[in-house]
Order: C-alpha cells, then sequence, then structure tokens
C-alpha cells in the first residue's frame, strides 16, 4: 500500500488545527456547525475571489457590485467575510470575533 502523504495539504490543514483546538470546549453537534461554517466561507471566498479578479482584469469597474457575481451565482462576500482577512486574524486572540463578525455579515 502506498505511503500517505501530508505535506502539501493547504488550508485543509489550518482548518483541522482550528477544529483540534475547538474540540474540548464545545460539544460534538456544535463543533460540526463551526467547521461546516468556517469550509463554507473558504468555499465561498475562493470562488468570489476567482471572480473579483476575472473583474478587475476586465478593467470595467464592477468589482464591488453584487450583481456581476450573483449573474454567474456565486455570492458577493463582504470584506470582513474574505477568507484571507480571516486567516491573517488566525494566530491572534481575535479571531473569534473576526470569524462571527464575517459570519454575521451575511
Amino acid at each position: 500500500m502506498a505511503e500517505k502523504n501530508n505535506a502539501n495539504i493547504g488550508f485543509e490543514k489550518q482548518i483541522w488545527d482550528a477544529a483540534c483546538v475547538l474540540w474540548g470546549h464545545i460539544p460534538a453537534a456544535e463543533y460540526r456547525k463551526v467547521i461546516v461554517g468556517l469550509i463554507f466561507l473558504r468555499y465561498i471566498s475562493s470562488a468570489f475571489e476567482k471572480r473579483y479578479n476575472e473583474l478587475v482584469a476586465e478593467g470595467d469597474g464592477f468589482e464591488d457590485e453584487k450583481d456581476a457575481y450573483l449573474m454567474d451565482n456565486i455570492f458577493f462576500v463582504p470584506e470582513e467575510a474574505r477568507w484571507d482577512t480571516i486567516s491573517a486574524a488566525a494566530h491572534t486572540p481575535e479571531i473569534g470575533t473576526v470569524i462571527d463578525d464575517a459570519m454575521r455579515s451575511y
């Protein structure tokens, strides 16, 4: 059997490490909601960022228009909910507040 290599798993490791820290503090039913929420935020942030870069490259100035995303079935992600904002606060004491603000921004 081939040996499994976890060296290049990227953001999944960060999410899993955060999940391991949370496990001891909240019940499993609540824990699941937090993790699924974080995965969802990461997913929509990635799709948003890709479309954002396309709109910037087009140069028409529509990168801040919600309709430019919705027409392609992509969520418009407010600045405070973008993954870059969340990951920048990952190792700060304010990470809980940052995640709460990101979840509430919709």
